[in-house]
């Protein structure tokens, strides 16, 4: 099996062109995505946002109040996870090493995130952090691409 015809062949060389652009362009975003989240709960940033979180020992607490336990434990490999991992993804650097904790924490986010509202973000369900899940999991499984870290470096996991 081949690659399918195209309805417009003409584009195969636009379409060629910007197939590794855009591949990085979403790894960017699914990378810095992570970012003001971790910035929240670890410096306070973004104060009017999201629950009160507003250091690595509120972040505590309140993992032990929800169950996951030791918080103390957990806290701050939730920071590192989004302020080291997410970044290192965005820069394409160690891509597939930098996608494993965030595909584990985005696992459980989406497990606590059915739990709460089942489906719909709306209802804060796990409809928008199943889609960055699966934005990290491609990470993961294709490496950075042609315009990352790990590619002008020449090696990836």
């Amino acid at each position: 099996m081949g690659e399918p015809s195209l309805i417009f062949p003409q584009l195969a060389p636009l379409y060629q062109t910007l197939a590794p652009i855009s591949e990085a362009l979403l790894r960017v975003v699914v990378g810095l995505w992570m970012v003001p989240h971790g910035l929240r709960m670890t410096f306070g940033l973004f104060p009017t946002t999201g629950l009160p979180q507003r250091n690595v020992h509120m972040l505590a607490v309140d993992l032990d109040k929800w169950g996951y336990r030791p918080g103390w434990f957990w806290a701050p490999l939730i920071s590192a996870t989004e302020l080291i991992a997410g970044p290192m993804l965005a820069l394409g650097l160690l891509t597939r090493a930098a996608c494993v904790p965030l595909a584990l924490f985005l696992i459980v986010t989406n497990i606590e995130r059915y739990r709460v509202g089942r489906y719909f973000w709306n209802r804060l369900g796990m409809e928008y952090t199943l889609m960055w899940l699966v934005a990290t999991l491609y990470f993961l499984i294709h490496g950075g691409g042609r315009y990352s870290l790990d590619h002008l470096i020449g090696r990836e996991f």
